[in-house]
Parts: C-alpha cells; structure tokens; sequence
C-alpha cells in the first residue's frame, strides 16, 4: 500500500527555487527517499510506498521551503546533504547524538564555507555534524571510521576554511608511511616527491574543495607543507592546523611524539580507520592506544564514525557491510 502527500506552496518561484534546473534536486530527493515525486502548478507530490518516506519528505521540504524564503538556492550538494541528515534523523538511540537537539539547527550550523572555495561542505549524518563541530570547539579532535564516512575531506574541509579566512598561518599535513613492500627511499625524487604518493588522498580533496590555483598559492606561500610522521620529530608547531592522517598506522610512540608537538595556537585532527591496520603484527596501534589512555581527558574530542555515515558512494556502504557480515 502507497502513502502519498501534495505540499501546495505559495508560488512558483518558491517551487522552482525547490525543484532546482530540470527538476534535478527532486530526482535527488527521489533516489534518497525511495518514492516518487511530480511537481504540477504550485504544488509538489509525493508517493512512497511506506510511512517513513512520507515523513522525511515533509520534514526536508519544510527546510527547503524555509531555506528558499530565505533567499538560498539549494543545489544538488545541500540536498543530497539534507537528505542523509534526515535519513540518520530516527536513530536517537547513538551515544553520539543528543536526543533533544534539533536535526535541521545542527545540520545548518556544522555547514564549512570556504574561502573561494566550489561549494559549500554540508555533513550528510548527525555523526558528521558533531564531528565538525568537535574540530571546531576543541584543539585536538580524533575521528574513528570506516572509508567513506567523510573522516579526510571534512578535516581538509575545515583546514582551508580556517586557512583561506587567515584564522591560522599554515596547514601541516602528515601521515605514518607505512606501506607493503615499499618505502619512501625507493621513491625518486625530493622528499615532497617522495611523499607526495602517501598524501595524494589529502589532496584529492583539496582538489574537489578549492580551484587548483588557491592550492598553488598555498603551497608557494608554504601555508600548506607536507611532512611524514617521521619528521615532525622534536618540532613546535605553533598557529596551524595539523591532520594527521592514516593514524591507525602510528606505534604508540609515534602518537604521543606527535600529540607533544602540538604548540600555542595549534590545532590537529588525527583521523584513522582501526579496520585498516597496515602495522606488522604485536605492534599495537597508536591510535587505539590513545583513544583509550586519553578519553577522560578534558579539551580532547572524539568523534566515530560508522558504515551508516558513508557519503561516498552507495556501493561503499554495501562493501563494507559485505566485509563486516564475512567477518562476523
């Protein structure tokens, strides 16, 4: 049995400030909620054969409405964004979500404007909205997840925000090289050379963020550096961002080397997948090491990220479910 309901707006830029071009942004909201919907006159229907689909279409419409009264253009990312939001919206019982803070005031103000930047960076899960305001509201923030959850691209996401808004001087960014069969002495090149390789997913996003001529002059200004893990030995780093990334990869000494560097003004982001451990077997990880040993501690943030909160690609989700279900 199918559940339908028609939302009459005011007007037909109200609908056409909704429907977005060619009526893209209801095909997104189609694929997300598993129904149907046509847009006629000044008015927007919708078919879902069950009850939830009904009830995330009324509360996403709500704030599109009050997003385009507003004067705001929804594009296909806020949409998509708002979407997942909605989606994760009935899983109140995660110790990660606070039951009585409302989805669309935590949805809105963890979006990242950058600088220059392509587009506005909205997070598709609660999970993500409190991680990007954990990276916001403390100096060190650790994220914990499986590929895809968002763990890179929000922490590049914030790091050009607050570099391009000249909040901080630099952004440091950094890695464990820890690879089979390789190593960075086999690599030509420089050292950035060398290990550009390792941090090519750091700039990967960067690239989807920002036009390549900001990365340029960034670099050329050297308020982007890039160093491995090894070389941040008996450094300060002061009035930057660092993101260390691949963390599951650190040995506990390497972690706390790294957590000691961090000077006044500073600010870093660990991000780790504990599923993807590359160490050689009795080398315990320094980022689980330290999740454990520094959980009670005030002014740390910790955020986890889970397969519910892939944003990359739908068949990623079902991958990791597929790896999770064989291991079990």
């Amino acid at each position: 049995m199918e559940d339908g309901i028609t939302i009459a707006l005011d007007n037909r830029e109200l609908l056409s400030g909704i429907c977005g071009a060619n009526d893209g942004n209801l095909k997104i909201m189609e694929g997300s909620l598993g129904g149907s919907i046509t847009a006629r006159g000044n008015e927007i229907h919708f078919e879902s054969v069950c009850e939830d689909g009904v009830r995330r279409f009324r509360t996403m419409m709500d704030s599109l409405v009050s997003a385009v009264k507003k004067g705001e253009t929804p594009s296909p990312e806020y949409i998509r964004a708002l979407a997942g939001e909605f989606i994760q919206s009935k899983n109140e019982d995660s110790p990660f979500i606070e039951p009585d803070e409302k989805g669309e005031a935590l949805f809105r103000d963890s979006m990242i404007q950058i600088p220059h930047g392509f587009r506005h960076v909205y997070p598709r899960t609660k999970n993500q909205a409190h991680y990007i305001r954990g990276m916001r509201e403390n100096e060190i923030c650790f994220c914990v997840g499986p590929a895809g959850t968002g763990k890179t691209y929000l922490a590049i996401a914030h790091a050009l925000d607050m570099a391009l808004s000249k909040r901080i001087r630099k952004i440091v960014l950094t890695r464990p090289v820890v690879e089979a069969g390789e190593n960075l002495g086999f690599l030509p090149g420089d050292l950035s050379q060398k290990i550009d390789p390792y941090l090519r997913p750091l700039y990967d996003a960067m690239d989807a963020l920002v036009p390549y001529d900001i990365i340029h002059r960034l670099e050329e200004t050297r308020a982007i550096e890039i160093a491995p893990l090894a070389y941040m030995r008996g450094r300060s780093l002061n009035d930057c961002m660092v993101i260390l990334d691949e963390a599951q990869n650190t040995t506990k000494e390497q972690m706390k080397m790294f957590l000691t560097r961090i000077g006044t003004g500073a600010r870093a982001v660990i991000t780790g997948d504990a599923t993807q451990i590359d160490l050689p077997r009795k080398t315990d990880s320094g980022l689980l090491h330290a999740i454990e040993i520094l959980k009670n501690i005030e002014g740390l943030h910790f955020s986890f990220l889970h397969t519910s909160d892939v944003a990359r690609n739908p068949l990623v989700k079902k991958i990791i479910q597929a790896y999770d279900e064989k291991k079990n």
